[in-house]
This record gives C-alpha cells, structure tokens and sequence, in this order.
C-alpha cells in the first residue's frame, strides 16, 4: 500500500479546519476527504435481533436532512464481504459506512476502499485495547468499534445441575464427559452434545482458529507468518474432527451457521453450544429463559481463547456526504448507542466501562464472562490477503471434519497454501 500523505492534513490542523475535499470519494492515494452533508446508507449483515432501524430511526428524526438508508447485507459473512468489495471495485458510492467484520480492516484499507479517519474525532482512550486495535492498519485508524465479540459456552443450567455437574466445563474432555452423564437423563433423550459454527465459510475459520489457539498453537504469528502444521494445532483439529466422528458434535453441525446452532440450542436439541453474546437475549426470550448460562470456551487443558469478534464502522472511500457520515459513525458507536445495543442485542460494547457497571451486571450477568473472553481472545490472521487465507483455512478444516482428509494432512496441505497466499 501506498502511504498516505500527511502534509496536506497538518497544514489543514494547523489552520483549525478539517479535511476538506470533492466529498464523493475517489479512493485516490492521499488524505481522506469529510466533506458534504446529506442522506448516506448503512451497511450491514442482516439484522436478526431488530435493534438496528430503531438505533437509525432515532438519528434520522434527530437529523431529517441527513437520513441514514439501511441496506442489509445476507447473513453470511462470506457474502457481505463480497458484496462490500464488489461495491468498492466499481468505485460506487452506494455504499457509505460500511459494518465490517473486525478482521477485514487490514484488507480494505490497503485497497484503499476506506478512508483513514482522525483519531481525535472517537473516545478512543474509553474503549477495550483489544478491540481499537482491531480497528487500525500499520498504525493509522481506519474504523471505529461499534461492538466487539468474544465466543462463550452456552450450556443448559438445569440438565448439568440434575445429573449432579456443579460446574460448566473448562476443558474438552470435561465437555465430554458432562455430555455423557447428561445424556444418560430421561429429559436429555435425543439431545446432542455440542455445537458451534462448522459450515464451510468464515464461521469455520473462527471455530478452528478458536481450536487450535486453545491447544497452544497460532494458525499464524504476530507478524502473519503460517505455522500450522504443528503438534498444538494438530490437538486443536483432532478434537473437532474426533468430535464429529464420535458424535459429540452431531452430523447436522457441520451445516451449522450462526443461526443454525443458535436454533438447535433454544429448541432443545443441544447441551452445550459455542456461539456469540447476541444468542443471549434471544435464548432468554425463549422456552428456555431461566435454563441456561454461559462460560469461557473450554481448552485442552483448561480454559480456551475465543477468536476475537465484533464489527467496526469504516467509511467507504468513493461515499459522498462525508461529513455526515462522520457524525453518524459517532452517534452509532457512542457509549449510549452501543450500551442500548447490549440492552436490546446482546451485542458486546466496546466501552470497558460498561463491563462494570453494576445495574448492567445485574441486568445482563453474562457481562464478566464476556469481557474475560474479549481480553483473552486472539485475532484472527490480521493479514492483507485475508479472503485467500480464510478460504483455505475453510477448505482444509472441513476436510479434515467431513473425513476427507487426516487432521495431519489438512494440516500440512493447509501450511502450504498460506504460505503462498501471504508469501511468507
């Protein structure tokens, strides 16, 4: 990537005036424009909790001139990002603040498909260290967090506390074992054991990140070299593979998205399921309020690393009607907007105070175990060439859980084609 210029903003900081420009965007190396007000879109994977348009609703009441259009993207996140940069290489403006995915941001500002923002503008020093770092490229911002994520263990209170388990599971073989007292009880007839995001697309990345990070391997280092084909990661694919193969994760979960396990887990069909903070306040509006509660992942040997989740707000760089955007980003990312998005979404705040507040422990007692899993979680490969090392991540991972191919082999296979997809 080419760096941008710095010249041009300083001289403009230094007369008191922000950083002016056509306003439409051109995607051209130099500083980014903030320029032009008027109606923008948000954009984003489809909204499955409803708290989205309310969050819109009430910035466009507030600013009628200004309007905020919400296009929803599919669920998949394969699929948004697809579209996302299908948009920014016809160079449309279509799209203006753009809900990404947190390990996407390396990708899209070295195409230059979103504008490097001022850091002044954000309460950035309030936020999850984490989680801000998830918003930047080779030190510069290039979005801002609206919420984070961290993946925890939903398990059924009632069923463990029956068969006489007192504590959720902190490792796989804890996991297992549970399954099988539980399983031995009238009311866990036909149940599985465990579930999380085993289909073939980003989802499956997370969940084998997560597996291998919690063995003690890395599916790539600090500075985005591959090291997979190890003893650690070998024991992070052998216990999803082994899983599937002894049942403990049912036939039906490698189809499983988001959707899919959060849906088998609130109809019964599951004891124990790995999925986002969301699946919460959905889960307690079902047949199942007051029956379940959420721990760290479990690890080999004690507790596991969440792959590091959430989304942040970037402005595309051929938007128009900049400078509202600006504003909208920080209306949406806001302490008070995002702690209304945990109150009716479940959804992770970036803001470190809100894991402590008293009343929202009370309210939502998920909280602690939450920030304990975003602290501990590890970032997926922050790497430029993310689509071509996710697609392999997937395609040897569901080889290795459909019996195609040996943990070992996937592995290996799996070595050699990061190595070629990142050069390193």
């Amino acid at each position: 990537m080419t760096t941008r210029t710095t010249t041009r903003a300083a001289a403009l900081a230094a007369t008191g005036l922000l950083l002016t420009a056509c306003g439409s965007g051109s995607g051209q190396a130099g500083p980014p424009s903030f320029e032009g007000r008027g109606p923008i879109t948000y954009v984003a994977g489809k909204d499955t909790t409803g708290s989205v348009q309310p969050m819109l609703d009430r910035w466009n009441k507030l600013h009628p001139k200004e309007k905020v259009t919400f296009i929803q993207l599919p669920t998949d996140a394969d699929a948004q990002r697809q579209q996302m940069i299908q948009n920014a290489e016809t160079k449309s403006d279509a799209y203006t603040v753009l809900s990404l995915d947190v390990v996407w941001t390396s990708e899209f500002a070295a195409h230059q498909w979103i504008d490097k923002l001022p850091e002044q503008r954000f309460p950035l020093d309030k936020m999850l260290k984490p989680v801000v770092e998830t918003a930047k490229y080779r030190d510069g911002l290039y979005a801002v967090p609206a919420s984070s994520d961290g993946g925890m263990l939903y398990y059924r209170t009632d069923l463990l506390k029956k068969a006489g388990i007192t504590q959720p599971p902190a490792t796989w073989a804890e996991l297992k074992d549970d399954c099988a007292k539980v399983k031995k009880l009238p009311e866990a007839k036909g149940m599985s054991c465990y579930a999380g995001q085993f289909q073939k697309y980003e989802g499956l990345t997370v969940n084998f990140s997560e597996a291998v990070n919690s063995a003690g391997g890395v599916v790539t280092d600090a500075n985005g070299k591959p090291d997979v084909d190890t003893a650690a990661a070998k024991k992070g694919l052998d216990f999803l593979a082994g899983s599937v193969k002894d049942g403990t994760i049912p036939k039906e979960g490698i189809t499983y998205l988001e959707e899919d396990g959060r849906q088998a887990f609130q109809s019964g069909k599951l004891i124990f399921h790995r999925n986002w903070p969301y699946v919460y306040s959905l889960a307690g509006k079902s047949d199942l309020k007051g029956k379940y509660a959420v721990a760290p992942l479990p690890g080999l040997d004690g507790p596991g690393s969440s792959s590091l989740g959430g989304h942040n707000l970037a402005l595309s760089s051929f938007a128009k009607n900049k400078a509202t955007a600006l504003d909208f980003m920080k209306f949406f990312s806001s302490e008070e907007s995002t702690a209304t998005l945990l109150k009716d979404a479940s959804l992770a705040p970036p803001y470190a105070s809100l894991y402590d507040d008293k009343a929202l422990v009370e309210q939502f007692p998920y909280l602690p175990v939450l920030k304990e899993s975003i602290l501990r979680a590890v970032p997926r490969p922050r790497v430029v060439q993310y689509g071509d090392v996710t697609s392999a991540v997937q395609q040897e991972a569901y080889a290795a859980l459909t019996g195609s191919k040996s943990s070992a082999q996937a592995l290996k296979d799996l070595q050699e084609a990061l190595q070629k997809s990142t050069g390193q």
